[in-house]
């Protein structure tokens, strides 16, 4: 397999509760108004670890710190384009759509498929509460 050319990294960031965060962006106009889980494009000399962080503090005003990665890696629409996702404390900050987004939403387990999410992020989600159902999973 040939190494993409951009990595884009997500966060599967959940609160004390087992909620998981999800983000509707707010651009660009072709995906504005679905869902994601947060976060953006690795830059260059950057680990996505920190990519990951980073990209948090900068959308969503947060300091996360990354628990494990998620197995797998979702194409995105762009041609070399992928989706790689971590799962990721909330260390401190109360989440709030800075960038690229106007809304957050926690969602109950139960309650993970009522909004629409991207469909490039719906595997990814899935595989999430998948790495979820098994025991010592979440952060």
């Amino acid at each position: 397999m040939t190494e993409p050319l951009v990595v884009v990294v997500a966060a599967a960031l959940y609160d004390d509760t087992g909620r998981l965060l999800a983000a509707r962006r707010s651009a660009p106009p072709e995906l504005a108004g679905r869902w994601e889980l947060p976060g953006g494009k690795v830059e260059s000399g950057e680990s996505p670890e920190h990519a990951l962080v980073r990209e948090l503090r900068e959308e969503l005003g947060v300091t996360a710190e990354p628990v494990a990665r998620v197995p797998g890696e979702w194409p995105l629409m762009k041609d070399g384009y992928v989706l790689r996702v971590w799962r990721a404390r909330l260390v401190d900050g109360t989440p709030a759509p800075l960038q690229d987004h106007d809304e957050l939403r926690w969602l109950e387990p139960a309650d993970v498929w009522s909004v629409d999410w991207l469909d490039q992020d719906v595997p990814a989600v899935a595989e999430v509460l998948g790495a979820r159902s098994t025991p010592g999973a979440h952060p």
